[in-house]
């Protein structure tokens, strides 16, 4: 593979095209300003105005969500996983029906695999714009977003109706639903009793990890994060690993199916036959499958990342076994 080919497999930071119109709540006081990027595969946004980076299917997809202070996504859930690491900032994550159930603040590095079956929200609380970075299970992504019953109805007050098709339509723009289509329908008393409001007690000792703990865990070997044997027990059709400067070794990687790069902290130089990359915080790789490489810090200093690669498990809800 030349150079020239795999840089159309690399997302770098500075290049990655922002969506602001992705979801139901885009012109929802609060939650008006925030950014959707969609890097690997086709993502959960509801826009047509959504850019994707690189379509190759992975069996899971790579997105990511900007924020300025004080701006907040709006509850919602997923058919399959949802994990995020916080690439900036600081951003509290909460959960439960009304998003009072339980809460986690997380700080760069940190990793949350929220469970499947409950709402859920974040908000950036630092004082800069923030960023996280998100793996959803699926080439489909789940097929979708589940928006807690108060959110369609605050956005339909401010202009946008979400369609049963999926589809945002905004009346502040003149756009109406297309003649024979339905909106969303909003999730029902059966439907809402199936969520679990989960405490913070439930959630944190088996869905956070925290990023010096787990530069500590990968002193000697890169430590398995997601995994039906990960710190994180699930199995939602990926696994993710974290490595390190002292985790990374000098041994090549090679892989049965595509596998994604994403440097948290420092810069990478990623080497196979045929050419060099240097990755850096923020930057997206997609590793062909078959394709030898190594993995080697390019500078001093601190270096981790983080390494995801699908499995041979269905995405689907949270599987602990």
């Amino acid at each position: 593979m030349t150079p020239q080919e795999m840089e159309a497999r690399i997302v770098r930071y500075g290049d990655l095209r922002p969506c602001k119109t992705a979801f139901i709540d885009a012109h929802t006081p609060g939650s008006n300003q925030k950014e959707n990027f969609t890097i690997i595969g086709g993502g959960v946004s509801e826009s047509a105005d959504q850019h994707v980076h690189i379509s190759l299917k992975h069996g899971f997809n790579i997105g990511a969500a900007g924020q300025p202070p004080k701006c907040r996504n709006s509850l919602h859930d997923h058919n399959t996983a949802e994990v995020f690491f916080v690439l900036s900032g600081r951003w509290r994550f909460f959960w439960g029906r009304w998003g009072t159930a339980g809460e986690v603040v997380l700080e760069e590095g940190d990793i949350i695999n929220i469970p499947t079956g409950i709402f859920r929200g974040f908000e950036n609380i630092g004082t800069d714009y923030g960023m996280i970075m998100a793996i959803l299970g699926g080439d489909d992504a789940g097929g979708g977003v589940k928006w807690a019953p108060q959110v369609i109805e605050e956005a339909k007050s401010h202009g946008l109706i979400l369609a049963e098709t999926g589809k945002l339509y905004d009346t502040k723009k003149g756009e109406a639903l297309p003649e024979g289509v339905k909106p969303m329908p909003v999730l029902g008393p059966e439907e809402l009793a199936k969520r679990a409001e989960l405490t913070t007690a439930d959630v944190l000792p088996n869905h956070v990890a925290r990023y010096w703990d787990l530069v500590a865990l990968s002193d000697r070997t890169p430590a398995k994060v997601i995994g039906a044997d990960g710190i994180l027990r699930d199995r939602p059709g990926f696994e993710v690993h974290f490595i390190t400067r002292r985790s990374a070794g000098s041994d090549a990687r090679r892989h049965d199916r595509p596998a994604v790069l994403m440097p948290v902290k420092g810069h990478w130089r990623v080497d196979w036959d045929g050419g060099s990359a240097t990755l850096a915080k923020g930057d997206t790789m997609s590793v062909p499958q078959g394709l030898a490489y190594r993995l080697t810090p390019s500078m001093s200093g601190d270096a981790a990342l983080y390494h995801v690669l699908g499995t041979d498990d269905p995405a689907g809800p949270t599987r602990k076994s």
